[in-house]
């Protein structure tokens, strides 16, 4: 695993953890980027290009670890959720530092940011 991950056609997500339990194998596997998906399979889910879009994206800059009440824990201070436009924040409500990544639309609000933003990190 971890040499596809250094070819850069895996990234592998860990919970953050810093004693043993950190060697375990990983929370998620996901393909490097989401062209490669679509090498593999002709309509990949929606669900799957988000999370593999943010993650290739943010990866870049920050320390990204999986989340117990979400789906990404950042620099060990930030939550995000991810999802399409009518995501709501129940998931996140009792969390500080925490935001809702939603694809299809333009313009963020509150709490709420557009993925296309995270491009821009590359």
């Amino acid at each position: 695993m971890n040499l596809l991950k250094d070819a850069q056609l895996l990234h592998l997500l860990y919970k953050e953890d810093k004693g043993i339990n950190s060697l375990s194998k990983p929370e998620k596997i996901h393909l490097h980027n989401t062209n490669l998906m679509y090498n593999l399979v002709m309509n990949p889910e929606e669900g799957n290009i988000r999370e593999t879009f943010f993650f290739n994206q943010v990866s870049q800059v920050s320390e990204v670890y999986a989340s117990v009440p979400a789906d990404f824990y950042v620099d060990g201070r930030y939550t995000f959720e991810l999802g399409g436009k009518q995501k709501k924040q129940k998931q996140i409500k009792n969390l500080s530092e925490a935001y809702i990544v939603k694809d299809n639309i333009e313009v963020g609000n509150d709490m709420h940011i557009p993925l296309w933003l995270f491009g821009f990190l590359y």
